[in-house]
């Protein structure tokens, strides 16, 4: 395939992307919509619902009342829309019996709220990774099964025109036999300070927003946002950026895991995690390695948050390495093949993304409306997704025992290794209880 061929039919692959959301404007009653979340990235998502045209939003949820109350007047001005407030989402369940939730909370809480939604009914649009443990992830997926209802993942990725076409120029045999493939996220930092502890806000539940984590201290570094970064409620970088990346390697490769997981990684930059009852620091690690080791290809994943990488052309995304040349496909910076003669040309992409945050919501959005509205999979369903979201996962739990584990991923369970495998679950804090497979 030359590249004038290839880049006529990424096009017009980029106009089919679009698609989806043509589709999915069907007359009819409206979704009656709740958000699960209330902040920054929730609204974001909410912003995609409104501007469908197909749903009403009929209630909010949010620990923090005063992003509640913010919410609330922003969808107000944008839709009209009056939703009801609430600040435990069993409450909102109860009484609005809404036909689609959005659950864009910290990953800890991924699970419980998803689980209560479809059996509320719930057609639900989960945000990435699926859970914050493999077993956790399980229960949502044998949940989504029982209840017949659509699940849509945040891995938007999947259906991003640039990241599509890409999979196609792969798909296609012009990179060659891969190999290995490379991922990487990397960013600028240095040593972390703590930060002193605080009360939390006026008008947020702290206790709750915790949830089924340990309870820590309130800290600004922890929220809004900071979450990531600790590994009660969330999985560092790796579960953060990671499960997209590998989610593109899972929608390339005709294997549905790996057989062996070994990372490394830690805080020598950082420096150790603090925790106490004056200040508190991140504990994710500040680099980490992660090599995935499936039957035709090797593939790694790599983060740092000092040095940046300015030594390369690309900071982030990953490499196809093949047999007739590499293939990178990025965020902003689209996709590129550079072959391995110096004679041929790079074929290129630019990336086709909705701003101000470079990402694809509004197509996933559509696809997911679709996906109800004809009964089919999503594009990014949580049968996929699951998959996608165990492989980090799995890479913290090496991480945390200190070596490779053996992966059974037809049983999902780590071969041979007690410790490592007690780690696809954790305990949950009072009164929470861990959901059953």
């Amino acid at each position: 395939m030359n590249r004038r061929t290839f880049l006529q039919a990424a096009a017009t692959a980029g106009i089919l992307a679009q698609a989806p959301f043509i589709l999915a404007q069907k007359p009819g009653r409206k979704w009656r919509v709740a958000l699960v979340g209330s902040g920054w990235w929730g609204k974001n998502i909410l912003k995609e619902a409104m501007a469908s045209g197909e749903c009403q939003v009929v209630a909010l949820c949010d620990a923090d009342s005063t992003t509640l109350e913010v919410a609330s007047e922003q969808v107000a001005d944008l839709s009209g829309d009056k939703p009801k407030t609430y600040i435990d989402y069993r409450d909102l369940l109860t009484k609005e019996k809404p036909d689609i939730v959005i659950i864009a909370t910290p990953d800890h809480w991924h699970a419980l709220q998803t689980i209560a939604a479809l059996k509320a009914g719930a057609h639900v649009f989960v945000e990435k990774p699926t859970g914050h443990t493999v077993n956790e992830s399980r229960a949502m997926l044998a949940a989504s099964r029982e209840s017949g209802r659509v699940v849509q993942v945040g891995l938007h990725r999947r259906i991003g025109p640039h990241h599509v076409n890409a999979m196609k120029f792969l798909k296609s045999g012009a990179v060659g036999e891969v190999g290995m493939v490379r991922l990487f996220a990397h960013s600028g930092g240095g040593h972390e300070q703590p930060q002193r502890n605080s009360e939390p806000p006026e008008g947020m539940n702290w206790d709750l927003w915790c949830g089924p984590a340990p309870k820590r201290p309130f800290n600004r570094k922890l929220h809004p946002g900071g979450w990531r970064n600790f590994l009660d409620y969330a999985n560092g970088t790796l579960g953060d950026w990671g499960v997209h990346w590998l989610d593109q390697v899972l929608m390339w490769t005709d294997e549905k895991y790996p057989k062996r997981v070994y990372s490394t990684g830690g805080r020598q930059i950082a420096g150790a995690p603090i925790l106490n009852e004056i200040e508190q620091t991140t504990d994710a690690p500040d680099h980490q390695v992660a090599v995935f080791d499936f039957e035709k290809f090797t593939c790694i994943w790599e983060h740092r948050h000092f040095a940046e990488n300015h030594a390369e052309k690309y900071g982030i995304g990953a490499y196809f390495y093949g047999t007739k040349g590499t293939l990178h496909i990025g965020w902003q910076d689209g996709w590129t093949f550079h072959p391995s003669r110096d004679s041929d040309a790079p074929v290129h992409e630019d990336s086709q993304l909705q701003q101000p945050d470079g990402h694809n919501l509004k197509l996933l959005w559509a696809d997911f409306l679709s996906a109800i509205a004809d009964k089919k999979a999503p594009a990014a369903g949580i049968e996929l997704a699951h998959r996608s979201s165990v492989l980090p996962l799995l890479g913290m739990i090496s991480l945390k025992v200190g070596r490779s584990i053996n992966w059974d991923g037809a049983t999902e369970q780590i071969v041979g290794d007690p410790a490592a495998n007690a780690l696809l679950s954790r305990p949950y804090r009072a009164p929470y209880e861990y959901p059953a497979i």
